[in-house]
């Protein structure tokens, strides 16, 4: 068994919205297929893999870099002995040959996405989903996958034309699709009129129901107080990223100003940075939330690791919430039991959703148990995925 080609393209995200720090207008992402010579009811096997949004595609590191060394590699040395298929793990190091230690960045995301797809592979082989795989084969897995992940409607962006009013029946549509769950923007806008858009949408609310808030990092860590002595009030599901990520020492500051629960780390790219926030930035494991993104932070080959050492460091599975919003990131809080994940309801398609069919029942999706991460399922995505087979 051996990989005869990857290939990748770059595909548009746009939209009109912005959060606390960036446009969308222009954002992608980069779309990758692992192409195998094992053929299977007339086809090659093949994995997909993507990164998530809040990162632009990666086609020089990719090409330069990365998709060289898996395919110059030796086949044999990319094959599990054990099983006779191709290994997400020595995918990785294959990739990774020759880089040095630091300097994270966009090579994470570039990884991130190779390793996606080879998730995407492996679990298609071996012909269960990749949730069951994760479960099943990975040191940070349940052993076996969560029927069920509670999932949280992310949006509340900004808009040019949008007012108040609209901000509140775009919560509650959230909550007609099956969400208990919602969060909005801050930070792009003066601290009153953020919150009168909060407290708007604490109105509409009804019982049951939480908004969580997200700044993006924009605060540095004045404001960021100011916000959580404003805030601290406020039935809050959470506060989310209210200083740049590896602002330790903001954090720190931010914790000891705001009791209710913070949430950050989805813009830190590997597993160091993540356990540096660990040590140094003042969250508290009993309560606040880590938000990793394995697809833009060296892929689960990775992020498995990350969840073992912050473990030692107290903190528990139900810790996690990925950002992200897409179907890989669903299966990791399957597989590894973690307390959920994101969802972006219509926005960043067609890579940001679930499998078509899938429903929100209060709160939780159940994830369907095809092979693989089940992108095919999900029919916005068969025009890209098709231009990979070209």
């Amino acid at each position: 068994m051996r990989i005869i080609d990857i290939r990748h393209v770059t595909e548009p995200i746009k939209a009109d919205m912005a959060n606390a720090f960036i446009n969308f207008s222009s954002m992608d992402v980069s779309v990758l297929a692992i192409v195998t010579d094992e053929v299977r009811d007339g086809k090659p096997v093949v994995g997909y893999g993507f990164n998530s949004n809040g990162r632009y595609a990666q086609p020089g590191i990719l090409d330069h870099r990365i998709i060289p060394r898996v395919l110059g590699s030796d086949p044999e040395t990319l094959v599990d002995p054990a099983t006779g298929h191709l290994d997400p793990a020595r995918i990785w190091s294959a990739s990774m040959r020759d880089e040095k230690p630091g300097g994270h960045g966009d090579r994470a995301v570039a990884v991130g996405i190779l390793d996606m797809a080879a998730w995407d592979l492996a679990a298609k082989l071996a012909g269960v989903s990749v949730q069951r795989l994760i479960a099943e084969r990975s040191p940070a897995g349940l052993g076996a996958p969560s029927e069920k992940v509670w999932v949280y409607a992310a949006g509340g962006y900004y808009y040019p034309d949008r007012g108040i009013e609209a901000l509140q029946q775009e919560m509650l549509g959230y909550l007609d699709l099956g969400y208990r769950t919602v969060k909005m923007k801050i930070g792009g806008a003066p601290l009153e009129e953020d919150l009168r858009r909060i407290e708007a949408v604490l109105q509409v609310l009804p019982d049951g129901c939480t908004l969580a808030v997200d700044a993006n990092g924009r605060f540095d860590t004045g404001t960021a107080v100011r916000y959580a002595e404003a805030l601290r009030d406020l039935p809050l599901h959470w506060y989310e990223e209210p200083v740049d990520p590896l602002d330790y020492a903001g954090h720190q500051s931010v914790a000891e100003a705001y009791p209710g629960v913070l949430a950050t780390g989805e813009n830190l790219l590997s597993r160091q940075e993540a356990v540096n926030l660990a040590r140094f930035g003042g969250l508290r494991p009993e309560q606040d939330v880590l938000q990793m993104d394995s697809a833009l932070s060296y892929g689960f080959t990775e992020y498995q690791h990350t969840l073992a050492e912050l473990g030692e460091l107290g903190w528990a599975p139900q810790a996690f919430v990925p950002h992200g919003g897409h179907q890989f990131n669903l299966a990791i809080a399957s597989g590894c039991g973690l307390r959920g994940s994101e969802s972006y309801p219509g926005i960043f398609e067609p890579f940001g959703g679930f499998a078509d069919g899938d429903r929100v029942v209060d709160g939780y999706i159940t994830l369907p148990d095809a092979p693989g991460i089940g992108l095919e399922l999900k029919a916005s995505l068969a025009p890209v995925l098709a231009r990979l087979e070209d």
